[in-house]
């Protein structure tokens, strides 16, 4: 019986340490491999170890391997410290049993006594693995209202900060030299009401934008983006934020008016070939 451990850890947090999680794992797996011994199971020298990926789908380079090897016959046993250490999706549980079952290799939980040979282990392992996902879906829903409670709060949750702020400890801070620039272009727009005339006054100036000449996403963003006048978006709903306003509301409502009264023609004259000043880098 040649028996493979498989091992992984979602962040790669540790794995530097001298002795680490994928390592004890293996080792659990290694003592397991040698109590069974006198069944005829011998641990194959080859390592699958997949230090930081997610259990939550089968794009694991380690993991990829073993499922080669398992095809190419190379392997009759997968042992694992826990059932979610391979996988914490049934989705891709019933697409790995396909392999096992066509190549005839099983696999044992060194920590939770399963082994697929028989049916009670295929019946417990479907149980842990039910478990396991509703476990998952869980921590995302945690995470997506962590993430609402905080922008209703008004902080930044992440991200690339809006050009003229930066973030700061969940907050959004102004860049003096770069909020110019933003009030610039919001001058330039209501004074010409179009995008092309802002483009090229922008490339006239030599005015840039983290290095780059704006292009029409670039620009229509601008004017758009809410977090300007000191607010917080979460799809759609809007949000006192705690961070300061670079544009007053007066003058940002008139940008949206002007812009949505125009929009197809600015955007058909920002991007036919004789206007557009620069390619658009958005």
């Amino acid at each position: 019986m040649r028996c493979a451990i498989y091992t992984r850890k979602s962040t790669d947090e540790g794995l530097e340490k001298q002795f680490n999680t994928l390592e004890a794992q293996r080792e659990a797996g290694e003592n397991y491999i040698k109590a069974q011994h006198h069944q005829g199971w011998e641990l194959i020298d080859k390592h699958y170890d997949d230090g930081g990926y997610s259990g939550g789908n089968m794009c694991r380079p380690a993991f990829q391997e073993l499922l080669n090897d398992i095809r190419a016959d190379k392997v009759d046993m997968v042992v694992i410290y826990k059932i979610d250490r391979l996988t914490r999706s049934l989705l891709d549980f019933s697409k790995m049993i396909e392999i096992f079952d066509e190549h005839h290799c099983s696999f044992v939980s060194v920590t939770q006594n399963i082994n697929t040979a028989d049916s009670m282990g295929r019946l417990m392992l479907n149980v842990l693995l039910s478990f396991a996902q509703f476990e998952r879906e869980i921590s995302g829903e945690r995470i997506r209202d962590k993430i609402l409670a905080s922008k209703k709060k008004g902080m930044w949750v992440g991200g690339v900060p809006p050009f003229g702020y930066k973030g700061e400890d969940k907050k959004l801070v102004i860049v003096p030299e770069d909020a110019e620039k933003v009030k610039h272009v919001y001058e330039l727009f209501l004074s010409s009401g179009n995008l092309s005339m802002v483009g090229h006054a922008l490339l006239r100036e030599n005015c840039t934008f983290r290095g780059k000449v704006p292009g029409w996403t670039f620009l229509r963003s601008m004017l758009t983006n809410r977090v300007y006048i000191g607010e917080i978006t979460h799809k759609g709903t809007s949000f006192p934020g705690l961070h300061q306003p670079i544009i007053d509301k007066e003058t940002f409502e008139a940008a949206q008016e002007l812009f949505n009264s125009n929009s197809q023609k600015i955007r058909a004259s920002f991007m036919s070939a004789e206007c557009r000043p620069h390619a658009p880098v958005g």
